[in-house]
């Protein structure tokens, strides 16, 4: 896989890297980007095999919410066929690994989790990235990732495991802190195969009987920003786990989102002052975005095929990000003025955010500058 090769005439200043399942965690954890969860129930093979989701790099097939419970079975059953019949295309020569999107499966409960991953072969093993752990908590850490821990010893495979931090003990203020603590301290023994920390923005906004309107923010949503921040405090210290943004739930039933003119001025700055591009639905996942970065989220959960462009080139870097991170992270101490002349680098201080933007170049290219986003997905349908 390889991000932004829907526009394969832009002009990246750095283009970013090719990456598979068996690329080296400590920069796949950056190449997600945009993951679409998709129900386990719908037969995907046929757009996986010809890469009719334009853009995609990395998938969740959903055994839980998307999935009802009398349907689950059937759900099994249509993951597995599509999991054997694409990776018989990989050893046919059908399809190579750079065609392959990271493929995840959601799973439902532990006791599901079981019995599906008791029907997965050596060879689905080969196309599959990894799970992800719904409600995950210290009540039930332990216990997915003991199993996905055996499943690598199994099958001598890298299957990652991605909990997902949604549940009530989060949500609750007296209890977070414990719930956060304990299930980081399951997570780093097990380090090596968790690729990713997500987040459940709608379940944290059901316990509170709210819901984001298109107009604004998650971050306008004060219970659901407190969770946000806790969660980023806990896991984000020091880069010691990439954390992404949750989903946006905004869509138009058309799918052209096209703007009609290039703004005159830069893309964030339009977006941040409610000076309208594309239309309220990709404006505020857009927005969203933009709050995503500078508070420290990588990708995002999508649902929507559309959002994929969108999320994925703004996760790319710009030229001077890029020339400030360089020169803190081969810099050894002290204090220096910008490439650009405007604005000061300390080194120590400014490390982490230095290496969390080299990561992201590779993973999604380095661009320009803030208007180059427009160009990069400028042939979104």
């Amino acid at each position: 896989m390889k991000h932004h090769k829907y526009n394969p005439d832009f002009k990246f200043v750095k283009e970013p890297i090719e990456f598979n399942k068996y690329t080296e965690r400590d920069i796949l954890q950056y190449c997600l980007g945009a993951t679409m969860y998709m129900p386990g129930t719908k037969d995907f093979t046929d757009k996986i095999l010809n890469n009719r989701i334009s853009g995609l790099t990395s998938m969740v097939l959903c055994f839980e919410d998307a999935c009802p419970e009398n349907q689950v079975d059937m759900a099994e059953e249509n993951v597995l066929n599509m999991l054997e019949t694409v990776s018989q295309a990989l050893e046919d020569g059908q399809i190579t690994y750079e065609n392959i999107p990271l493929i995840f499966c959601r799973v439902r409960s532990l006791n599901q989790f079981i019995r599906f991953s008791g029907k997965l072969t050596k060879k689905m093993c080969k196309i599959l990235a990894g799970f992800n752990f719904p409600k995950f908590s210290t009540a039930n850490g332990n216990s997915y990732f003991e199993h996905l821990s055996s499943l690598n010893e199994e099958f001598n495979e890298k299957l990652y495991g991605l909990p997902i931090i949604e549940d009530s003990t989060v949500a609750y203020k007296e209890t977070r802190l414990g719930a956060l603590l304990g299930a980081k301290e399951i997570l780093d023994k097990y380090k090596d195969i968790v690729l990713q920390i997500r987040v459940g923005a709608t379940d944290f906004s059901s316990c509170f009987g709210v819901r984001r309107g298109v107009d604004y923010s998650i971050y306008d949503i004060l219970t659901v920003r407190e969770c946000l921040s806790d969660i980023l405090n806990v896991f984000s210290r020091n880069n010691e786990y990439i954390v992404s943004g949750p989903v946006w739930e905004y869509f138009r039933v058309s799918k052209s989102m096209m703007f009609k003119e290039i703004p005159k001025y830069d893309i964030e700055d339009c977006l941040l002052k409610r000076i309208p591009i594309f239309n309220d639905e990709v404006d505020g996942l857009l927005r969203e975005v933009i709050l995503d970065k500078a508070n420290g989220f990588v990708g995002r959960t999508v649902i929507h095929p559309t959002h994929i462009k969108y999320v994925n080139a703004m996760q790319a870097v710009t030229l001077e990000e890029y020339e400030d991170a360089c020169q803190i992270l081969n810099t050894k101490d002290g204090v220096v003025k910008s490439a650009n002349s405007n604005k000061m680098n300390e080194i120590k201080p400014h490390t982490n955010w230095a290496e969390k933007i080299y990561m992201r170049s590779k993973a999604f290219g380095v661009v320009e500058n803030e208007n180059s986003y427009i160009k990069l997905f400028s042939n979104c349908e």
